[in-house]
Formats: C-alpha cells, sequence, structure tokens
C-alpha cells in the first residue's frame, strides 16, 4: 500500500478530504500527497499546530483534513502527524479523542511505517542515511578549516610547501563539499518521492538546486581529465514537476556524453563542456556543450519525454562540436 491509498481510505472513512503536508520551514506546509483531484485548502497552521503550541520541526510531516463544507465556527480541522510509534495512551485510560482524530492517528502511524528505517546499522530510507552521514562531515569541515588557518600562520614552514600543503588540503575541502551536497540532493529526493511509487511520484522540487550539485560533483571529476566545465545561468529557483533523482542522472548522462570526446591529443587543449540552463517561457531549457558523438542516448530521450513530458534536441557543429537541448515544462510556478 501507498500513501495515496492510505489518504483515499483515510478520507472514504471519514468523509472529508485528506491531505499530507510537510513542513518546509516555520510557516510554510507543502502538500505532497492528496486523496483527492481537487486543489488542497492551504493548511491552516495558526488555528491548528500554533493553537495548540505544538513544536513544528522543519522536515516533520502531518495528515490534515479541512473543516467539512458550511462548518460552523466550532468546526476545526483535524490533525494527526506522521510517526513510526503509536502515541502515548490517554490519561487515565479514558479516549476522548474523535473518531476522525483516530483515524488520522492510524494514517499517520501507516505512513511512518512505510518509511521507517530498519533496525540493523546503516540501513535504512536514503533520506535518513544521508542525514546521519552529513553530520560527521560538517564536524571534519569545521576541524579542516582550522587546521588550514593554522598552517596558513605557521612562519617556521617555507613558503612553497605552505602553500602546496594548502593547495591539497583545499582540494580535501572541495571533496567535503561535493559529498555533502550530494548527501543533500539524496536527504531531499527521499523527502520528496519517499512516500510515493516509482509510477506516482510528481512532487516539485527545485530543478536549479538540482542541476547545480549535480555539476559541482561532475566538475571535479572532469578536472581530473583536464576538462572545465562552464555553467551559466540566470536562475536562482525554478521548479518542476516529476523525480528530482531522474533530472540528476539525465544532465550526468548529457555531461559525460559531452565530454566523451572533449580530451585533446598531443599539446591540444581539451576542449570544455559548457552548460546553460534559462526560462523559455512556460518551459525550462538545459542546454549541453561538448565534443562528444551523438549517440546511445535513447535512454536520456526517454527520461525527458516519459518522466518530464520534454524533448531532446541534436545538433552537430561543422567542428566537431555537439549540442544537446533539453526542453521541459514547467509547472506553475506557485508559493514554493
Amino acid at each position: 500500500m501507498d500513501a495515496g491509498e492510505v489518504l483515499r481510505q483515510t478520507s472514504a472513512l471519514i468523509g472529508r478530504p485528506v491531505t499530507l503536508w510537510e513542513m518546509t520551514d516555520q510557516h510554510r506546509a507543502v502538500p505532497r500527497a492528496t486523496s483527492s483531484a481537487d486543489a488542497s485548502p492551504p493548511f491552516d497552521l495558526t488555528s491548528t499546530l500554533r493553537r495548540w503550541h505544538v513544536p513544528i520541526p522543519v522536515g516533520s510531516l502531518w495528515i490534515a483534513a479541512p473543516p467539512p463544507p458550511h462548518a460552523n465556527a466550532d468546526d476545526a480541522w483535524v490533525v494527526a502527524p506522521v510517526r513510526t510509534r503509536p502515541p502515548a495512551p490517554p490519561p487515565g485510560g479514558r479516549e476522548r479523542r474523535s473518531r476522525e482524530r483516530l483515524a488520522l492517528e492510524l494514517a499517520g502511524l501507516a505512513l511512518g511505517t512505510l518509511d521507517a528505517p530498519a533496525s540493523r546499522p546503516g540501513s535504512g530510507p536514503p533520506g535518513a542515511i544521508a542525514h546521519q552521514a552529513s553530520n560527521p562531515l560538517t564536524t571534519a569541515r569545521a576541524g579542516l578549516q582550522l587546521a588550514m588557518e593554522s598552517i596558513g600562520r605557521w612562519v617556521d614552514l617555507a613558503a612553497d610547501r605552505r602553500l602546496t600543503l594548502l593547495d591539497d588540503l583545499g582540494e580535501v575541502l572541495e571533496d567535503i563539499d561535493r559529498t555533502s551536497e550530494y548527501l543533500r540532493v539524496m536527504n531531499e529526493s527521499a523527502r520528496t518521492g519517499a512516500l510515493t511509487s516509482r509510477q506516482e511520484r510528481g512532487g516539485r522540487f527545485d530543478a536549479v538546486r538540482v542541476v547545480r550539485s549535480c555539476l559541482t560533483l561532475e566538475r571535479r571529476l572532469l578536472r581530473d581529465r583536464g576538462i572545465e566545465l562552464d555553467f551559466t545561468t540566470s536562475l536562482e529557483t525554478l521548479y518542476l514537476k516529476g523525480d528530482p533523482n531522474a533530472l540528476f542522472d539525465l544532465l550526468v548522462n548529457l555531461v559525460r556524453h559531452a565530454a566523451d570526446r572533449g580530451t585533446g591529443r598531443g599539446t591540444e587543449r581539451p576542449a570544455p563542456v559548457a552548460v546553460q540552463l534559462e526560462q523559455k517561457g512556460k518551459h525550462l531549457e538545459l542546454i549541453v556543450r561538448g565534443r562528444g558523438a551523438p549517440a546511445d542516448l535513447g535512454r536520456v530521450r526517454a527520461v525527458a519525454e516519459d518522466v518530464f513530458g520534454g524533448t531532446l534536441a541534436i545538433e552537430s557543429a561543422a567542428a566537431g562540436e555537439t549540442t544537446l537541448t533539453i526542453v521541459l515544462p514547467l509547472p506553475p510556478q506557485r508559493g514554493v
């Protein structure tokens, strides 16, 4: 059973639409799944969680049903958290929660169990693993920066040796940042997709952030081959609908394809790979230029067309440069 089915059954039981919400910050909740095809009314945080003085952790998930149509002033939202363990028993053993609240409590427990980490060490959903791994990386980065500052002031060390050592440590710092960015994307991808099946994944995600994180990883890999990766965009945030992992993998394939023939021969300077991301009307345009041969792109085309409803165009210039253009339709850019 997936999240959508849990919500549909809960809605049928209480006779009201039910929506799964994620707290993206202290003041905003984003719908992740719903029992109804109609748009969900905004989650009324003021009259629910804040009124009841309930902690609102960022990333927490809540199941909520709005008041029924033509409700009286006394009617309110019914809300329950998503969790992996049942709530504490009522004081004195007397249950006073309404039938609707009990239904949402059970639904929240069902959804929490669907995504609960396994008990063995090192296992669990990708988001949980990414979160656990990020903390020691943050600590290691802080310690490395302190060490680099100390070495920079170490006058007893020869200047050329000090610069070489700082350069080597700087590469380690870049590796930590690259890994941290990958883990952040993994965690975000898990949050947006863990509660839906692969066939039903349709959450909104920040495409600009996914592209930047992917290129952070690929830039270092290409640099080891002597290939520069240039990225230009005027966008800060732009949302797509679908699976962020699919966009990540699609861009990885495009960049590596563009670099396949980018390495120069002899003293020839390796050709760079250029990536451009822009909004064109109601579409997101992703362009990758390089010297890779336009072959074996069936999988990339399938992702662009089947996952995002977009297109892939290939253009080869006389100088050997290949331009790959992905055009993806944008959903309405409502409040994020």
